[in-house]
């Protein structure tokens, strides 16, 4: 009898038509693997639990993107309820998604990140910051590029909009090269350079198709190609992410290969990274999805 898989999309962050598109095409991937499988936008958590108790679910394929299913907070529900679900559990999905914790991790096992500091916004208008332009704003917590704002000269901050109590990083803006580097199952893939035809790779350059160029491997020299495959492997292992992570990187002969973030629960549409990385190591979208739902696990009680 074939495992019954849950495929929780949607949910409730600013990614979630993201989020959709990918929980689609893994549904579609999963019954051509002979899987029983279940699709459920999550809008409402005790729906889900009803769902996973009704339909006797074995595995949750997670599929959500961003807040609440990438920080940790899913992975927690279902520790509680027993169920073995896919990618990163509590502690490696919320490290994960918190940048500047992810940066205190980095600096202790010597994984280059840009210099920045961490402050509300509402200290930020009212303090500045220390760290000289060009640089880079972001929220502390959010995946995709969502917010995130290059600043070049003091006419770009009348475009950043955050309320007063939301967290911040302002950090060096480093140019160069855009990497990203997948690993699965603690072993690197390969390094792919993404090349915006315009402006920088942000939430728009990332999911729509043609505005992005994917050179895959990357075009740099093989000691930043090894130094970024080992950066994100020995990242994937020391925060204890589980089956399938990706880090994205920025290169310049002068910085060398820097760390901007990890993702513990990576995009899975027909653009996405990780999957493009799968098929040019020799294996199919499927087959990606299928190892995800035989590695699942829940933390034991």
């Amino acid at each position: 009898m074939s495992k019954k898989v849950l495929v929780i999309m949607g949910g409730f962050s600013s990614e979630r038509e993201v989020s959709l598109v990918s929980g689609r095409g893994i549904v579609e991937a999963l019954r051509s693997e002979g899987y029983t499988v279940f699709e459920h936008d999550l809008t409402d958590a005790a729906e889900l639990v009803e769902t996973i108790k009704r339909e006797k679910i074995d595995v949750v394929f997670n599929a959500l993107h961003g807040n609440w299913g990438e920080d940790g907070e899913i992975q927690g529900l279902l520790d509680m309820l027993q169920i073995p679900y896919t990618h990163s559990g509590l502690k490696a999905s919320a490290v994960g998604m918190d940048k500047h914790l992810t940066k205190l991790v980095c600096e202790s096992i010597n994984i280059k990140t840009p210099c920045g500091e961490k402050k509300t916004y509402g200290q930020f208008c009212n303090e500045g910051t220390k760290v000289v332009m060009p640089y880079v704003i972001k929220p502390v917590c959010d995946g995709s590029s969502v917010g995130v704002y290059i600043i070049r000269k003091n006419d770009d901050l009348k475009q950043v909009s955050f309320d007063d109590d939301v967290e911040i990083l302002i950090e060096k803006y480093i140019e160069g090269q855009e990497l990203t580097v997948a690993v699965l199952k603690d072993k690197a893939l390969t390094v792919t350079e993404m090349r915006p035809r315009q402006g920088f790779y942000d939430y728009n350059a990332k999911y729509s198709d043609g505005v992005t160029e994917h050179i895959i491997p990357a075009q740099i020299p093989q000691k930043a190609f090894d130094e970024a495959l080992l950066s994100a492997e020995k990242l994937h292992k020391t925060l204890g992410c589980k089956t399938v992570s990706r880090c994205d990187f920025r290169y310049n002969a002068q910085d060398g290969v820097v760390l901007l973030e990890i993702n513990t629960a990576p995009g899975m549409t027909p653009l996405s990274l990780v999957p493009e990385q799968y098929k040019y190591c020799g294996g199919t979208y499927s087959e990606l999805c299928k190892i995800l739902v035989e590695d699942a696990a829940c933390r034991k009680i």
